[in-house]
């Protein structure tokens, strides 16, 4: 199963390592550091372009990457099949 997480962007579910809150969890120095690494290695992308809510942690070829979305988090988790 897939997980939409906006503007067309789906995420494989068997894929996804968490889903975070953009406003609780960059209050994080380890978090800002780990989200600004991943920028860097050109693994962040956004569902678009509005400012996000949230953001999905997931693997992809072997590699970790970052989507953020406009969507909450906890209406993407009521999205996902469990």
């Amino acid at each position: 199963m897939y997980l939409h997480v906006g503007n067309h962007k789906n995420i494989r579910e068997r894929d996804i390592i968490g889903i975070f809150d953009t406003d609780m969890s960059t209050l994080s120095p380890i978090t800002r550091k780990f989200l600004s690494a991943a920028q860097k290695r050109g693994a962040v992308t956004s569902a678009k372009d509005e400012i996000p809510k949230s953001f999905v942690l997931y693997r992809e070829n072997g590699e970790i990457k970052v989507c953020f979305s406009q969507i909450s988090t906890s209406a993407l988790a009521s999205r996902k099949e469990y």
